[in-house]
């Protein structure tokens, strides 16, 4: 689905990225982590097409071959530069973490508006779109909201009609940029069970996702990549990445790791590098 072959990117004299490699396999959900300022945005943007890298090349399409002992590749793919802009928009989309900003459009309206790669130049789509929209919000559960402007709705609500218009958009690949930043942690869960409930309902749908939140990426993501200073310094399973030693190297904290109770996957809990807080409860 995704080759990313030693990606560089600066800006202003400044080193972003820095030699960044790694594959995205076709219905796989990865998670980019790493500490505020290691480049997991602009990673993103290069992804996209929304920016160009300055060294490596971002390859879109690519298919996923096995060979007899397990192992991955991808294979084939299109530069992401060579895509027209519509194409390119029926094949990504993007859920950025602010949600849709206080303006007079309706649920539906912006819903509507993820059909743009398929409309002709009047803005018609000949053969309508009205029974994937119906269908997007009623799973959604922005059916009663349909007819609400923006303004009027809370902020999860608002993201949920983000992700709507991007479903609209019938991509196969997903890039989310820290979704669930401004969300409790209910709609936290809720808007990354609707992600997967739309994955495993689309075949083929690859999800690449930053996370600030290491705990939701060790949920969510089949594979993880860290970043630290714009390069990369781990790409691998929840179990294989997220280590309280790996941890401490990047973060520079020294967290608890353990195992969910229910699923199994790693899962960090903070703790004072004081122990003061430890100490008045002992």
């Amino acid at each position: 689905m995704i080759a990313a072959d030693r990606l560089g990117k600066s800006y202003g004299g400044s080193r972003v990225l820095s030699d960044v490699s790694f594959t995205v396999y076709e219905g796989e959900f990865f998670g980019i982590i790493g500490p505020n300022g290691s480049g997991k945005s602009t990673l993103l943007k290069l992804l996209s097409g929304v920016e160009k890298a300055d060294e490596g090349s971002v390859a879109l399409g690519g298919k996923t071959v096995v060979a007899p002992d397990g192992t991955r590749s991808v294979s084939g793919g299109r530069p992401v530069a060579e895509y027209a802009r519509k194409e390119l928009a029926r094949f990504v989309a993007v859920l950025e973490q602010e949600a849709l900003p206080q303006i007079g459009f309706t649920v539906r309206e912006v819903a509507e508006m993820g059909r743009f790669p398929y409309q002709n130049w009047l803005g018609e789509e000949p053969e309508g779109a009205d029974g994937t929209i119906d269908s997007i919000l009623d799973r959604l559960g922005l059916a009663p909201l349909a007819d609400r402007t923006l303004e009027h709705l809370s902020g999860g609500e608002r993201q949920r009609v983000a992700l709507a218009k991007v479903m609209a958009q019938e991509p196969r690949l997903l890039l989310l940029d820290e979704p669930t930043t401004y969300l409790d942690i209910g709609r936290q869960i809720q808007l990354m069970d609707s992600i997967c409930d739309w994955q495993k309902r689309t075949e083929g749908l690859t999800v690449v996702a930053v996370l600030h939140d290491l705990n939701l990426a060790a949920l969510y993501c089949d594979r993880l990549l860290l970043l630290n200073r714009g390069e990369a310094v781990g790409i691998g399973t929840p179990e294989e990445i997220l280590t309280a030693e790996r941890i401490k190297a990047v973060y520079g904290i020294s967290p608890v790791v353990t195992a969910h109770p229910a699923t199994g996957a790693p899962q960090i809990l903070l703790q004072p590098e004081s122990g003061v807080k430890g100490e008045q409860r002992g």
